[in-house]
């Protein structure tokens, strides 16, 4: 079949996936169009044209949509009213305005799972803060608002009261005893043909509830692993959209693997891949966008993926303290996200370790960890 270079693709969002994305998409030769309200967001020296824009704005995605090819995200919280309307016009959109709408709400997330018979906890859906008292009962619990909620903002833990809890809608998940967290990416594109990567173990920053450090691959039993497989497809196939779906999973103490959320891009669960696979999850998501062939998601070598983070009470113009030690270690891979501001917990970047054994690749972890911090100028 012949390929046509020189496609336009809008991304709706200019963060640092966008901006990973677009790594991948230079090598097929595709003109890629940011819209972003940042007007210093990581995608905009980079990209072939760069508009600044409310994503929740319909007007606005339409107006930037409308002389494009393709239309995908980088970020669920996006207005689904402007892409339905594109898509009427013809647009090819990835994933689905539909998956998105069903994603980007907590609620209708969870609705979802249990209309498609995949396991995930208990929940309570609530309109309001009275909703949330009257289900004291049902603590301990995690309240999550429906919607706008990222990398563990928008997320309280109530144990035995409603002390502080979110006005917004919302969902109570009832908490579980958590063994393991962890993750599997699958990939569809639009022939049907869909890949999964292998499944990758997350440690969680408890302060900021976002990733400290994964590994991959998993060394859980193996029949588990193939479990979490089998409900991670299922997430895949029921939103029946081509695309690129993130399922993060608990697998609990007593040996339940149960689906927390999906997210319908790329995802700092699968950032290891770009040297710890054979393709990364962003030049499969670019195939998956331009309808190529899915590429071979084996694992190269054992990884360890490590989240760079504002360092606390440091807010300003940003620099990276003993950068030059890090950067001469071996099998070590850093990855800048371009932001020019550091703020408490803010993710700046990524760093891969490869190695032959877990213990390598944590001793690694913790030099790194120790001597690299993100700070203020």
């Amino acid at each position: 079949m012949n390929y046509k270079p020189k496609q336009k693709l809008g991304i709706l969002g200019g963060g640092q996936l966008g901006r990973m994305l677009i790594q991948s998409l230079i090598n097929y030769d595709v003109d890629v169009f940011i819209l972003d309200p940042d007007k210093d967001a990581p995608c905009k020296d980079i990209c072939k044209k760069f508009t600044v824009g409310s994503l929740m704005d319909a007007d606005a995605i339409i107006e930037f949509g409308r002389e494009l090819d393709i239309i995908t995200i980088e970020i669920e919280h996006v207005n689904v009213a402007g892409l339905y309307e594109l898509q009427k016009m013809g647009k090819t959109i990835i994933p689905s305005p539909e998956s998105i709408e069903t994603i980007q709400d907590k609620g209708l997330q969870k609705l979802f799972y249990k209309k498609h018979d995949i396991p995930s906890a208990d929940f309570i859906i609530t309109d309001t803060i009275n909703d949330v008292k009257n289900n004291v009962s049902f603590l301990p619990a995690f309240q999550k608002m429906r919607k706008n909620g990222y990398d563990g903002k928008g997320v309280k833990y109530l144990k035995d009261n409603t002390d502080g809890a979110f006005e917004e809608a919302s969902l109570l998940e009832k908490a579980v005893e958590i063994e393991k967290e962890i993750a599997i990416i699958i990939v569809v594109n639009k022939d049907g043909e869909i890949k999964d990567f292998p499944l990758v173990e997350l440690v969680f920053n408890p302060e900021y509830n976002l990733v400290d450090y994964l590994i991959c691959p998993s060394d859980i039993v193996a029949s588990k692993q193939e479990e979490a497989k089998q409900i991670a497809l299922s997430v895949a196939k029921a939103l029946n959209s081509p695309g690129i779906f993130a399922i993060e999973m608990f697998l609990t103490k007593t040996g339940e693997i149960l689906v927390n959320e999906t997210a319908p891009r790329t995802h700092n669960s699968g950032h290891q891949s770009i040297e710890g696979n054979y393709t990364s999850q962003f030049e499969q998501q670019a195939r998956a966008l331009l309808n190529l062939p899915l590429g071979n998601t084996v694992v190269r070598e054992k990884s360890l993926m490590m989240n760079i983070i504002g360092e606390k009470e440091q807010e300003g113009d940003v620099q990276y303290q003993d950068f030059n030690e890090i950067v001469q270690l071996e099998n070590v891979f850093v990855h800048l996200y371009g932001k020019k501001i550091t703020k408490p917990g803010r993710k700046m970047g990524h760093i891969t370790i490869l190695g032959k054994t877990e213990n390598e690749l944590i001793e690694k972890y913790s030099i790194i960890r120790n001597k690299l911090k993100v700070i203020k100028q």
